[in-house]
């Protein structure tokens, strides 16, 4: 995911971090970090307040059918996933 910038990373972690209600733990969260399984607050109802408040947060629409397993695999993963919303 090197193609992910460091502003995308930063604004996804911002949004996991007020969303799921992480603190200073979302401070650790890097690229490659592993986020569905991995952060326990990310339950099914969590990823429909993300996908929300990222809709709110940069303006897009976000389709059922566009969201995966994949897309919540890693925070690299995730801000791609904004981006290409963005684009």
């Amino acid at each position: 995911m090197s193609e992910v910038n460091v502003k995308s990373l930063a604004r996804t972690r911002a949004l996991l971090r007020d969303t799921l209600q992480l603190g200073d733990r979302a401070a650790l969260l890097d690229e490659t970090s592993p986020l569905l399984g991995a952060i326990a607050e990310l339950d099914s109802m969590a990823v429909v307040g993300v996908l929300t408040a990222a809709e709110d947060e940069f303006g897009i629409v976000i389709d059922d059918d566009d969201v995966s397993a994949d897309t919540f695999a890693t925070l690299g993963s995730l801000a791609a996933f904004f981006d290409s919303k963005i684009a």
